[in-house]
């Protein structure tokens, strides 16, 4: 187990090398960071001084091992268009992208669950029909388009949220939340239907189809022949053999949602660092690109490590296949 654990901790570092490598040749081809900062009226020698401070003058090796090192330290250097350290203006960013992720995952676990084994064993009624059909749609929209439609009927035709904006939040320290103010719950309602629109039909079409393959299982005849109610059945024997793959694929979506919240966060203004990632692009931010990309890069391998571990200790049988 030992062995297996040192085995995927080291793939994690060589996957994050290489990600701090694309993140390193960012700033080397999009340009002089040195005249991204500076203005017109900056003098030759202010120039040659910055860039020798900075370090541009060394070898593209030296660079990227002090690039490295940096990041390690959390030290991504300064925003280029807010003059302030990088890791502080994300931190800052961060709890917004996180409160809206939790409660895009929850809203998936909470409404496909149900809707996942209603599905499997009601169907062929109509209604179930209706249920994967309106799942496929869920599937195929943009999550822009959703959030947009979302916009347009609650928040402009009945005005019963608002259409951007974070509400009013409440600081613990640099930690920042709106879920204890009413404008925050409220603000926090569409970009979280919109987040979650997708992975509620993910969880649900998952589990109606491990429902169907466990409701086939002998244990499940030998219990309705026992005259267990049904809904224990489902809910208590069959759901709980389905979970395996729904937690699986909850835990990876996690750093997906993060990853790809940016789009959500444009449509609703929402302060996030998807936002913060928006704005970086549109200003060549490269600092704010940079980090960005390690962040979240960081977080799926973290995920992806955690899921591997998590599988070697419930099936032995990992930890030796070749």
């Amino acid at each position: 187990m030992l062995v297996f654990i040192i085995k995927r901790l080291g793939n994690a570092i060589l996957v994050m090398l290489a990600v701090a490598m694309l993140a390193f040749l960012i700033f080397q081809l999009a340009g002089d960071p040195v005249e991204l900062m500076v203005g017109e009226q900056t003098s030759q020698a202010d120039k040659d001084a910055l860039r020798k401070r900075l370090g541009l003058n060394d070898s593209m090796l030296t660079q990227y091992v002090r690039f490295v090192g940096d990041a390690v330290q959390g030290n991504f250097g300064v925003s280029y268009r807010n003059g302030q350290q990088v890791l502080p203006l994300i931190a800052e960013r961060f709890p917004a992208t996180l409160e809206l992720v939790l409660v895009a995952t929850f809203l998936s676990l909470v409404i496909g669950l149900p809707l996942g084994v209603i599905t499997a064993i009601q169907r062929g009624k109509w209604y179930t029909e209706s249920l994967q059909f309106l799942s496929i749609i869920g599937v195929s929209l943009p999550s822009f388009v959703v959030g947009i439609l979302l916009i347009l009927v609650f928040a402009v035709i009945l005005g019963w949220a608002p259409s951007f904006g974070r509400g009013e939040v409440v600081q613990f320290g640099w930690w920042s939340t709106g879920l204890l103010t009413s404008s925050g719950r409220a603000a926090l309602i569409l970009p979280s239907i919109a987040l979650s629109l997708y992975q509620i039909t993910l969880v649900m079409r998952l589990v109606r189809a491990e429902m169907l393959e466990v409701l086939r299982s002998d244990y499940v005849k030998f219990a309705r022949a026992r005259g267990i109610p049904r809904w224990r059945i489902y809910f208590r024997h069959a759901l709980r053999n389905c979970l395996m793959p729904v937690v699986t694929l909850t835990a990876m979506n996690v750093g997906s949602l993060i990853a790809f919240a940016l789009i959500t966060e444009t449509v609703f203004q929402w302060p996030g660092m998807g936002m913060l990632f928006i704005q970086a692009v549109t200003f060549l931010d490269m600092p704010v690109m940079a980090a960005y990309l390690c962040i979240i890069s960081f977080i799926f391998v973290v995920l992806n490590t955690l899921v591997d571990i998590a599988y070697a200790v419930i099936d032995p049988r990992l930890r030796t296949a070749r």
